[in-house]
């Protein structure tokens, strides 16, 4: 199972499926300056708090030794679903390989990710991913 996760969701799903199963979890994988100055999924209309864990540290942009590690003290159940975000869906993708190798079954890559892809303008956030989608977010 090597290189696998359980699939690719859009951002809409995952607010479905989160909203209406009680222990599914979201995952941000972005680092500190993103959540900082770009924002971050408001899960509390759902009465949910986001699992912040860096895949990469920034600015250095070197793997996070320790990711495995606190994404298991943060998730116990290694039967949840684990929906993995990151800027457009990369990194996620990643996250959810390495969650599903340390046995995490039911992990995800939520596909366009927070910000999506670039406008005609060059700017995210706006056409695609969990802020073009209109979900919840906050700063």
């Amino acid at each position: 199972m090597t290189g696998q996760y359980k699939g690719d969701i859009t951002p809409a799903e995952a607010w479905e499926q989160l909203s209406e199963q009680k222990t599914t979890v979201l995952v941000d994988v972005r680092t500190k300056a993103e959540w900082n100055y770009v924002g971050v999924p408001d899960l509390s209309p759902i009465s949910k708090d986001n699992i912040y864990i860096e895949w990469v540290d920034f600015p250095e942009g070197a793997p996070n030794p320790n990711f495995i590690k606190e994404l298991t003290d943060a998730v116990e159940d290694k039967d949840t679903s684990i929906f993995f975000l990151c800027r457009t869906g990369v990194r996620s993708i990643g996250a959810a390989v390495a969650a599903t190798e340390a046995g995490f079954v039911n992990s995800y890559n939520i596909i366009e990710g927070f910000e999506g892809a670039k406008d005609e303008q060059g700017h995210r956030g706006r056409i695609s991913g969990w802020q073009g989608r209109n979900l919840p977010w906050k700063h």
